[in-house]
């Protein structure tokens, strides 16, 4: 089992009027903005606890559970919609930081959603970093009634029990499908990460933590005029870090690839971006080491 260098303390608040979980590592320290670490779909904040543990600056650090994940509280509803991670996000830092501006870093799903509100709220983002949050494709109208028909028939599926979140009969189950899904990831980070991504329930099962709802198809099409638009209000210097294996062809089938990214990110005013070699997507699993080392320097 992996053994934290650095162990996190939980601290509940209500956020838009949900019990929202943080996970914090250090001590505020006047003078000095907390660094925010928002995590990506299907994932919950102690994810971000190797790279935590490579660092070698004391700092506060504040990593969410975004809701309907981990330890947050479900809405009510029975969808997710991307304004809602902006507007928690909002509110976090207001919780956090009400006079200064933080510094961002967000992975994948958190990355986009820390890469958007740094242009809409570029005076809360001293500095930004990106970890594989590449956006989505873009759409073109005449997508509009499939998307649309489509959310409708999942979301009946959702209330029938259908997309109901595998249990798994122990902690190490969940391990061994996380290292399915990443084959970098070591036995020891699997089974310590397995069990902060499930929990036990009353039958002796593992549930995963988080909500199946997440898995609705988005019924809002990607506008790429709109997210250049927000790109180029961006203040705040951004390191876009990526890892050596580029997944986005698996992904996209040819629909959005990384190419067309970077394009996009010709629109951020000052961006630099980093590559961690010998890594898929879940970088800050598989080079915990590299990546804090870049991250720590851009930061400072």
């Amino acid at each position: 089992m992996y053994t934290p260098r650095l162990d996190s303390r939980s601290e509940f608040v209500t956020l838009r009027r949900l019990r929202y979980h943080l996970r914090t590592w250090g001590t505020p320290q006047p003078g000095r903005p907390p660094l925010v670490m928002v995590h990506g779909w299907m994932d919950v904040s102690a994810s971000f606890q190797f790279v935590v543990d490579a660092m070698t600056e004391d700092r506060h650090i504040v990593a969410p559970d975004w809701r309907g994940y981990g330890l947050t509280e479900w809405p009510k509803g029975d969808c997710y919609w991307f304004p809602d991670y902006l507007a928690d996000l909002d509110a976090l830092i207001d919780h956090l930081s009400p006079d200064q501006p933080v510094d961002l870093l967000g992975h994948s799903l958190g990355g986009n959603v820390a890469t958007i509100y740094s242009g809409v709220r570029p005076e809360r983002v001293r500095r930004l970093v990106n970890l594989e949050g590449f956006g989505m494709p873009a759409a073109t109208p005449a997508q509009a009634p499939g998307r649309l028909a489509r959310w409708m028939d999942e979301l009946k599926a959702l209330h029938r029990g259908e997309t109901a979140l595998r249990a798994y009969p122990s902690a190490d189950g969940v391990a061994r499908r996380l290292m399915k899904t990443n084959p970098r990831l070591t036995p020891e980070k699997a089974n310590w990460l397995a069990r902060h991504w499930a929990r036990e329930n009353a039958h002796g099962e593992w549930d995963i933590l988080g909500d199946p709802a997440h898995k609705l198809t988005n019924p809002h099409l990607t506008r790429v005029e709109e997210v250049l638009a927000i790109y180029r209000r961006i203040t705040a210097p951004v390191l876009a870090v990526e890892a050596s294996d580029n997944q986005m062809d698996t992904w996209w089938k040819g629909q959005y690839n990384l190419a067309e990214y970077h394009e996009r990110l010709q629109a951020v005013p000052q961006v630099e971006i980093a590559h961690i070699g010998d890594a898929g997507h879940m970088l800050h699993h598989d080079q915990p080491l590299a990546l804090a080392q870049a991250v720590e320097a851009f930061l400072t």
